[in-house]
């Protein structure tokens, strides 16, 4: 069951709020399907049409080309340097959603939603903080999405799709908090409410997405992989790497003695040279994604 930490320092309506808070999570989440607020209709109905495999490309074409932006940002993305390293323009968007795997276009699709959930009123006090989230699941997607293509361990399109919806509980949670502006006086209970609930609730959504377990389940763990030994799917451990790397790309001194007792990066079979080298050639391939992603 999840608590909240009470912070010492904290006062009582502080703490009532925070509890207060917790147990509104708590009925969200025991009343499911639970969905991000304001996520736009759009976006939903390309998450249900890509969980059918068998969906066609002219459905596809036909939902998105629906929405000018979400098509744009489509195009985008399959004329980024990632996603097409022959740098063979495409400028339709048949030919873009031909070209790029089904869980790019998934993150295409929640990178619209995210763009949209910061324009909304409702959200415009917490639009900083908001955006902060959304270039780190940026960066995390573009890093996650390097180093798969670098291990050849699994799908670069599955981990560029795992790595942007990393932070969805976060995201979720604060755009829920946004009603409850007390909740912010003490970011120290505000930040135990997010240890607390974020990987949980990121399952329930992406869970309500029917996005594929594989993913459901390296978004909810990534952050418990610094174990020496883990056996299965190594998108948990791309993801552990892309958020390690991130955290510590501006201090190299930090990356060098970390990587020492980084196990999932061990287990992805790279040291801290590769990392290094990684992060150097891959520099204007992530810039592109980022780009694509919509910074």
């Amino acid at each position: 069951m999840n608590t909240i930490a009470t912070v010492p320092g904290e006062s009582g309506a502080q703490q009532d709020a925070g509890c207060e808070f917790a147990r509104e999570l708590s009925a969200a989440l025991s009343a499911g399907p639970v969905e991000l607020p304001g996520f736009p209709e759009v976006a939903l109905r390309v998450q249900d049409l890509l969980a059918d495999e068998g969906v066609s490309t002219d459905m596809v074409v036909r939902i998105v080309g629906a929405e000018a932006v979400l098509a744009a940002r489509i195009v985008s993305l399959a004329n980024s340097a990632a996603m097409n390293p022959s740098s063979t323009p495409v400028i339709d968007l048949r030919t873009a959603v031909a070209r790029l795997g089904f869980d790019s276009l998934r993150a295409a699709a929640v990178s619209f939603a995210v763009a949209q959930l910061r324009r909304r009123d409702e959200y415009r006090d917490i639009e900083p903080q908001l955006s902060q989230l959304w270039l780190d699941s940026v960066a995390m997607a573009s890093s996650a999405c390097v180093i798969a293509r670098r291990c050849r361990r699994m799908s670069p399109d599955t981990a560029l799709f795992a790595g942007l919806i990393a932070n969805v509980g976060r995201i979720y949670i604060l755009t829920r908090a946004a009603a409850h502006p007390g909740l912010f006086a003490d970011s120290g209970s505000y930040q135990a409410i997010v240890r607390d609930w974020h990987a949980g609730i990121a399952r329930a959504l992406l869970a309500s997405w029917q996005v594929v377990d594989e993913v459901v389940e390296a978004v909810h763990t990534f952050e418990t992989r610094d174990q020496a030994t883990r056996p299965g799917s190594a998108l948990p451990d791309v993801l552990a790497t892309a958020a390690l790397l991130n955290s510590l790309k501006d201090s190299p001194e930090l990356l060098v003695e970390k990587l020492r007792v980084a196990h999932p990066i061990t287990r992805l079979g790279l040291n801290a040279a590769d990392c290094t080298l990684l992060l150097n050639e891959s520099a204007a391939e992530m810039a592109s994604l980022r780009t694509a992603l919509g910074r």
